[in-house]
């Protein structure tokens, strides 16, 4: 046989295969690309989560040493915003109330005052909202 005549007799499986590969291939690769951004998409949502908690925290912790200290809600601030260390460009928006008296016993007097802290991190998109309530006696 020439080689002439074996080359016309091939059929030629090579190129199909070679592109059906290079193309499942590229879908893998898009398909991980994928996965990848979403997971970076929740770490960023996760922090800022946690970011609002701690605003919500700080601001009740707060609320609640001034509380301590004058002995109402008359000198705890509306807001409190945040512009250093982790908790840059977070704010803390706080509600004082004061509760009926209750039957309670003890040397804490009969009044309960609830605070209520909300936490906010972020803008758009990744805007996260945390609340922490605390009540003072």
């Amino acid at each position: 046989m020439s080689p002439e005549r074996s080359i016309q007799k091939q059929a030629g499986a090579g190129l199909p295969i070679a592109i059906f590969i290079i193309t499942v291939l590229a879908l893998l690769v898009y398909g991980m690309t994928q996965l990848q951004e979403s997971s970076g998409k929740s770490v960023s949502l996760q922090i800022q989560s946690q970011r609002a908690f701690f605003a919500a925290e700080s601001g009740a912790q707060l609320a609640v040493a001034e509380i301590l200290d004058s002995g109402d809600c008359a000198g705890v601030p509306a807001e409190l915003d945040f512009t250093v260390g982790a908790l840059r460009d977070c704010k803390a928006t706080l509600v004082c109330s004061v509760s009926d008296p209750y039957p309670l016993t003890g040397s804490g007097g009969d009044r309960v005052l609830s605070l209520i802290s909300t936490g906010e991190c972020g803008a758009g998109n990744e805007l996260a909202r945390r609340s922490v309530e605390v009540r003072v006696r």
